[in-house]
């Protein structure tokens, strides 16, 4: 039994774990791009008289409590998830990016009020913050996108930041100041390429937690309202529900564990290949 269990987590640890989790995430961006032309219904229809029904060939995982498909729901559901998760990762990144390289380049006064206000953002748990955020702009999907962004942005400018301090003194950039290149050339072209590695693996790993935080805050009902269909707001409506029909909850659970896995299976893999350390962790 340890033995089996040992080879089971060497597989996913393995060289083929890289490309099983792209096509997978793949799929599901495919998935999400085709979700109007292979949803078998419209995911907000409602007709109470197929509502609670059992998998049938017209509703091929049932019907919820409003007589909606809940495959369609997933499918749909899969475009929130995904796409606003998305979102947040590209705009957190391009700020981390330009703070944390004028940061880590410049130094001085400058470097030190960025890092004092990002210290001040990381002194409260994120989610804890994201509540507070979302409280003060008010419950809908763009304040949750809004409130995620301005709280993740503080961790990669502070990976770029340690990069480029680490990075600023070495013999091609010496070499290329006193060859008179300007600093933002130095930064696009010298420094930049340096840290995509660190890149490829700290956004795997956070759009889990952006996915995770979305489908948080819309079981709460302070994310995307009904009836649009995303996975935590699905999970929600159907805690009413969990004696009688448990599904309605294991559909959208099983769609979020099987993402949120699949990005930190691939973030691991990445970070053993390209010999990345993670350098921080979640609150």
């Amino acid at each position: 039994m340890i033995a089996s269990i040992r080879s089971i987590r060497i597989g996913l640890r393995g060289p083929k774990v890289i490309p099983v989790c792209l096509g997978l995430l793949s799929l599901l961006a495919l998935v999400t791009i085709l979700a109007p032309w292979i949803a078998p219904h419209d995911p907000v229809q409602v007709n109470l008289a197929n509502k609670l029904q059992a998998a049938s060939m017209e509703y091929p995982l049932g019907t919820d409590h409003l007589g909606r498909c809940n495959l369609s729901r997933l499918l749909y559901g899969a475009r929130y998830s995904l796409g606003f998760a998305s979102l947040i990762f590209i705009a957190s990144l391009g700020i981390g990016l330009v703070i944390g390289s004028i940061a880590g380049y410049r130094g001085g006064i400058i470097d030190y009020l960025l890092m004092r206000l990002c210290d001040g953002v990381m002194a409260f748990p994120n989610l804890v913050l994201i509540l507070g955020l979302v409280g003060i702009f008010g419950p809908g999907l763009m304040q949750v996108v809004l409130a995620m962004m301005l709280v993740q942005w503080v961790y990669y400018a502070r990976m770029f930041r340690s990069m480029i301090l680490s990075l600023k003194e070495r013999s091609f950039i010496t070499a290329a100041r006193v060859s008179g290149t300007s600093e933002l050339r130095i930064i696009v072209r010298h420094l930049l390429p340096n840290v995509l590695p660190p890149i490829a693996v700290m956004g795997t790993l956070e759009m889990g937690w952006a996915i995770m935080d979305i489908s948080a805050l819309s079981f709460l009902g302070l994310g995307i309202q009904p009836p649009t269909p995303e996975w935590g707001a699905m999970i929600q409506e159907g805690k009413k529900y969990i004696r009688s029909q448990p599904e309605l909850m294991l559909y959208p659970g099983m769609m979020i564990l099987l993402v949120v896995v699949t990005f930190n299976l691939l973030g691991e893999a990445l970070s053993e290949r390209f010999g990345v350390k993670r350098r921080f962790e979640k609150e």
